[in-house]
């Protein structure tokens, strides 16, 4: 960035509300939602882990979505939290860009390993006596690792092209966040080719991942209904809580990122549920339509409650 224009050291956040008494009740409703469900991602990746009958690549797929869960939500809710008690509530440049970086990277990792669930649902149905070579754990370990060094790139793609923009003027982002189309509109220099590149960068991969998958899961579903075998109604709710947390994960950033140009209603709230509270419930959808991994859990959770009974 051009040293004539790096005036802007610090961006202040408006937060969800102004009001301190909304401000106290988010607080206590976030934090309760992190103490139930944060630590339920985590018991289903020990569960996965401990269970020798959970060894399937689904599975191994589950584990590394709930991490990636973890990862995503530690990024926007702790200084989110934090800004419910600071007055007023500032972000320096630096963690700024560190947080756009990240929020963006890890986004696009979890799009990136959905396509690579979804390829494993695939084999699983249309080719199944092949399953275990075409994925294998070395296909897995491969898929998950295209899909974390994907992501990267895609958030440093952003990373870079917001660096370069020159902040001099307003720095008051009306978001909990640093929202990446917010930063553009508040550079004080033409922007448009930036924000084209940006969009064929973040729009373009956000609806054709979604395309993807809804068009891979829709075909799965009528190949489903053609057979007729015993594992058909459990394979059958795999992939439909593949396609929750599709719609669950993709919805609200077609909503956000797909009109870059424009300003979204209600964009505030769209982006809270899609940074905070969907992205650690994808794990929990899987789960609750998967018996198997319910009895593990179940198992594990009542082996630790005896050993600490005893």
């Amino acid at each position: 960035m051009d040293e004539n224009y790096t005036v802007v050291r610090e961006f202040v956040l408006l937060g969800l509300s102004q009001a301190h008494e909304v401000q106290s009740v988010l607080f206590f409703f976030f934090l309760l939602f992190y103490m139930i469900i944060l630590p339920g991602n985590v018991l289903i990746i020990l569960t996965i882990q401990g269970d020798s009958q959970l060894g399937s690549p689904m599975y191994f797929f589950l584990a590394n979505l709930a991490f990636l869960d973890i990862c995503y939500c530690s990024v926007t809710p702790p200084k989110m939290l934090a800004d419910f008690f600071s007055n007023p509530t500032t972000i320096s440049y630096n963690a700024c860009m560190i947080q756009l970086l990240f929020l963006h990277s890890l986004g696009a990792a979890e799009a990136f390993l959905l396509l690579a669930m979804a390829y494993d649902r695939y084999v699983a149905i249309c080719k199944p006596l092949h399953y275990t070579v075409l994925v294998n754990r070395t296909v897995c370990r491969v898929l998950v690792g295209a899909s974390w060094g994907s992501g990267f790139i895609h958030g440093t793609i952003l990373f870079a092209l917001t660096i370069k923009l020159p902040f001099c003027g307003p720095n008051i982002l009306d978001n909990f966040f640093c929202d990446v189309r917010q930063l553009t509109k508040l550079a004080c220099a033409n922007t448009y080719t930036v924000e084209l590149l940006m969009f064929l960068n973040n729009g373009v991969v956000i609806v054709l991942c979604f395309a993807l998958l809804l068009i891979s899961y829709m075909f799965l579903l009528l190949k489903l209904w053609t057979q007729f075998t015993k594992a058909k109604n459990r394979i059958t709710s795999s992939c439909v809580s593949h396609i929750i947390v599709v719609f669950v994960m993709f919805g609200p950033a077609v909503y956000i990122y797909v009109l870059p140009f424009q300003t979204v209603p209600k964009e505030k709230v769209v982006a809270l549920f899609h940074t905070v509270i969907f992205p650690l419930t994808n794990s929990m959808i899987y789960t609750l339509c998967n018996k198997e991994i319910k009895s593990s859990m179940w198992k594990l959770v009542s082996k630790h409650i005896l050993w600490c009974r005893l």
